[in-house]
């Protein structure tokens, strides 16, 4: 082991390194949160990846068997056709005695009211300032502050992190993690630097030999720049940054035209981005991926992207910033 940089975050909540794998749909599966809990960073499951919540309970014991570090579990409440039994899939997670949740989505009001008298820590991950102090107000013990670089969903407002990052720092007095644009030490170092305690990455986890995705689609976020991204549904007012392809270039065609909803559903259908991961054709469907992906030209091991990470990050702070001070 190197050096450990300790923030609020670490200390808090009870992790070796300040770095988080937060939930991503068909991805946050056992196999990789596991990998990130024994590198000493802090894994999450994703509940809604699992097709009921007693799928969840045997996802978690999985993990278990892989792990005996502490992890997450992540809940994203999010607009759908039909809502999933969330009050079920939470049941499920307290049962199962998680300690740590992501929450993302909708007002985390009813998801505070169920797992803080369980206790369980809850980290929220918004994206602006306004809604990151909300979270504080309702009791959340750590917010996650996604940039419009991110993966997913990056909100209407397209604060980048540079900005994002250090504004959330002035308003709030929980623990922050940088989230949207970090695959390496000098993000870590620059969150640090910005304000926060740590930093969340997805789409780096994603590019992981652990990674439960097909190599074909790690091979192409390894190849593929910060300009291979589309932002679809911005009309619609709820934008998401998913992979360049053939499938996100007609939804954002489409509703520019000003198609609606109707008008792309079957282009957006969630089973046929799992095939994306499944199958490794990467022109099937819609798939998450961040503007990140430019800086990610690699597929090793989660330790040995972890050990990079804040070795690295130590040696910058340590090294180069350290000598520039006269």
């Amino acid at each position: 082991m190197g050096s450990a940089i300790r923030t609020r975050f670490t200390e808090e909540f009870g992790v070796e390194h300040p770095v988080v794998q937060g939930g991503m749909q068909w991805v946050g599966r056992a196999e990789l949160v596991a990998a990130v809990a024994n590198a000493g960073a802090l894994g999450m499951i994703t509940a809604l990846t699992q097709p009921t919540p007693e799928d969840l309970v045997k996802e978690i014991a999985r993990c278990r068997e892989l792990t005996d570090k502490p992890f997450g579990v992540n809940i994203t409440i999010l607009p759908t056709i039909t809502p999933p039994p969330y009050a079920e899939y939470r049941q499920a997670i307290i049962e199962s005695g998680i300690e740590i949740v992501e929450t993302a989505g909708a007002n985390p009001a009813e998801q505070v009211a169920a797992f803080k008298p369980a206790g369980v820590k809850v980290l929220h991950k918004c994206t602006s300032v306004r809604h990151a102090l909300k979270a504080q107000k309702l009791g959340v013990d750590a917010v996650s502050i996604d940039g419009f670089e991110c993966a997913g969903h990056p909100g209407e407002d397209d604060v980048p992190g540079l900005v994002l990052i250090p504004r959330a720092a002035d308003e709030l007095s929980i623990p922050i993690i940088a989230s949207g644009g970090f695959a390496d030490a000098r993000g870590l170092v620059a969150a640090l630097a910005l304000g926060a305690d740590g930093i969340n990455m997805g789409t780096r986890f994603m590019c992981t030999a652990e990674s439960p995705i097909h190599d074909q689609v790690k091979k192409q976020i390894a190849e593929a720049s910060e300009l291979d991204t589309e932002l679809i549904f911005r009309p619609l007012r709820n934008t998401a940054r998913v992979a360049s392809n053939s499938v996100s270039r007609e939804v954002v065609s489409r509703l520019d035209a000003g198609g609606a909803f109707e008008d792309v559903r079957e282009l957006v259908a969630g089973a046929r981005g799992r095939q994306v991961y499944e199958q490794g054709d990467t022109e099937l469907g819609i798939w998450s991926v961040g503007m990140v992906q430019g800086l990610i030209d690699d597929v090793p091991t989660v330790d040995e992207l972890v050990q990079r990470i804040v070795g690295e990050a130590t040696e910058l702070i340590r090294g180069r910033l350290g000598s520039l001070l006269a």
